[in-house]
């Protein structure tokens, strides 16, 4: 099936600019504080984390695009690449929004591990739903079982480095586990993590 590109071109830098709006008038800085930008910031619990173009959270943005293909191609059927690809853009632009709002961000700081964390720079939030479009392209690329082998490679590696990871993340912010919560403040070979 041919693509006509347009239709995507124009879906992808509306929803973009859309994006750096919102979070502009949310009051999120465009770049790091600390006024250079880099491809990335290693220093998990550093104040450049969440600020850069990529960090330790990139993989799981990634995996979110594999998840969000599996998710239009379940509801759409094939029927629609484009309203697929408009669903994944508004999941992952809607939760880019809600992780930046005042509310999301005071219940990060509640954990000891991520005292600090004042949401993401606009780069960095651009950056990250970039990353989901090339998990989501990749899914459309790769075979169901590298897709799948390819987001528990990326769990599992981000667990033993910075003992956090998608899974982890998402069960923090939802239930917080204690036990969890002192196995990440042990710390990994990065040091304990923030958030995304």
């Amino acid at each position: 099936m041919a693509v006509n590109w347009k239709p995507v071109g124009l879906l992808l830098v509306g929803a973009l600019f859309v994006q750096a709006m919102v979070l502009h008038l949310m009051g999120q800085p465009a770049i790091c504080a600390c006024g250079s930008v880099r491809l990335w910031a290693g220093t998990v619990l550093g104040p450049e984390n969440s600020q850069q173009i990529t960090d330790w959270y990139t993989p799981s943005h990634v995996i979110h695009g594999l998840l969000f293909y599996a998710l239009g191609w379940l509801l759409l059927r094939g029927r629609s690449p484009l309203l697929a690809l408009a669903l994944a853009l508004g999941i992952e632009i809607g939760w880019e929004l809600v992780e930046n709002s005042p509310l999301v961000i005071e219940r990060y700081r509640e954990q000891a591990l991520a005292e600090g964390y004042s949401g993401d720079s606009i780069l960095n939030s651009l950056c990250d739903t970039t990353a989901m479009l090339i998990g989501y392209w990749l899914a459309f690329r790769l075979p169901v079982r590298a897709s799948v082998a390819l987001a528990l490679v990326a769990e599992l590696f981000t667990a033993v480095m910075i003992r956090d990871n998608l899974t982890l993340n998402v069960v923090q912010l939802l239930v917080p586990s204690k036990a969890i919560s002192a196995w990440q403040a042990e710390g990994g070979l990065y040091g304990a993590p923030t958030v995304e």
